[in-house]
């Protein structure tokens, strides 16, 4: 049996080898602390819950449309609507399993054999496996700590080549919580215009934005260029439904109907009974998602004190999501010389769970998470700074 070169090309999920790795240690009776989640630690909403129960009790089992339920898509176009003053129809969205499909759908609808596809460093671990599927190339934008990971025009234009087809985006940022303000958004967009480069806009995090920073999208952006850029969005993060599988796109109906053949050739529609509980999520309270920032924003500010009292940290403080990406490399050593060694003498010293940095494009960094418990945050960062300075 011989399997394809385009998937021998794919990298394995680092975050999925640590958690491996975690679980291989608590089977052997250790105590392991994950900091390496990326998911919110509260329960989803009872009324979407409820949501869900009541179509099961209803029956509600059959299949839907490959691009998902009328009243959810309209639900989608709305909420873009409601927080962004935005128009767009039902017929400018589609419903995937997780922003992650939709992202894939994208990629494959969008990119030919050879185009390159901008993405800047640090990046979420799939932009650059889902190019390559999509036999594309990754070119890597390295950006640094000094602009809080986020890419300047610069940056871009000295990667940009003739080839260059796409540009992902992602604000806030995993793993650097980086939030791009609209003005810089806005900038970013019209140079992918005047260079003809379509953008994928990664908002999966957009309610997780920490005052004084403020929400921005390039969905504003998309309504006067629908042919020039798609957003991804999902309910993973937002509502806490990371297990229920429910992400969204909003794009110019043609590149819908694309996804939709795409989709309609792997996993048709999401499931059923997930997709009324998505509706409850997009037409209910969202109060429950201030409670739940206001958290995460303290929690930051504890864990970006600690993590920046480290003798030569630098790390940026983030306007979002939930994770702090502090480089740490004057904490390597010959036995721990790059992130991923650093994060396994961590864990099994320790015993704290977290992502090296090179699974995200930059090993001089590691990925912390603060979606857990205030004193389990501060107590397990107290014993990672411990064992740094005392190494």
């Amino acid at each position: 049996m011989k399997i394809s070169k385009r998937l021998m090309r794919a990298k394995p999920s680092a975050t999925l080898a640590v958690n491996a790795k975690a679980q291989e240690l608590r089977a052997q009776g250790k105590e392991i602390v994950s900091l390496a989640v990326g998911e919110p630690d509260f329960p989803t909403p009872q009324h979407v819950c409820e949501a869900m129960k009541k179509a099961v009790d209803d029956g509600f089992h059959r299949y839907t449309a490959v691009p998902g339920l009328p009243e959810l898509r309209r639900a989608v176009a709305d909420y873009y609507g409601r927080f962004y003053g935005v128009k767009a129809t039902a017929d400018n969205t589609i419903i995937s399993n997780g922003g992650k499909q939709s992202l894939y759908n994208l990629f494959m609808a969008l990119i030919d054999q050879g185009d390159e596809v901008l993405i800047p460093a640090p990046y979420w671990v799939s932009y650059p496996a889902m190019v390559e599927l999509a036999d594309g190339v990754p070119v890597i934008v390295p950006t640094t700590a000094e602009s809080g990971f986020l890419a300047q025009i610069k940056d871009l234009e000295a990667c940009c080549t003739e080839r260059t087809k796409l540009l992902v985006i992602n604000t806030p940022s995993n793993p650097t919580g980086g939030h791009y303000p609209q003005a810089h958004l806005d900038e970013i967009a019209n140079w992918a215009k005047s260079k003809g480069i379509f953008i994928v806009s990664d908002e999966v995090y957009d309610r997780l934005v920490y005052a004084p920073a403020e929400y921005s999208t390039l969905s504003t952006f998309w309504e006067k260029n629908p042919e020039d850029v798609a957003i991804v969005g999902a309910l993973s993060k937002s509502f806490c439904m990371t297990g229920w599988r429910v992400g969204t796109a909003l794009a110019h109906p043609d590149l819908v109907k694309a996804m939709v053949k795409i989709q309609g050739q792997s996993t048709s529609n999401v499931n059923t009974m997930a997709q009324k509980a998505a509706i409850a999520a997009f037409d209910g309270s969202w109060d429950f998602i201030d409670e739940m920032r206001d958290v995460f924003h303290r929690r930051r500010d504890i864990a970006h004190e600690i993590i920046t009292s480290w003798p030569g940290v630098v790390c940026p403080k983030p306007d979002g999501a939930f994770y702090l990406f502090p480089v740490l490399e004057n904490f390597y050593t010959e036995e721990t010389p790059d992130s991923a060694s650093m994060c396994t003498k961590i864990l099994e010293e320790v015993g704290i769970a977290l992502v090296p940095g090179s699974a995200f494009g930059d090993d001089r960094c590691i990925r912390f998470s603060y979606a857990v418990d205030d004193e389990v945050l501060k107590t397990s960062l107290g014993k990672i700074g411990n064992m740094l300075m005392n190494k």
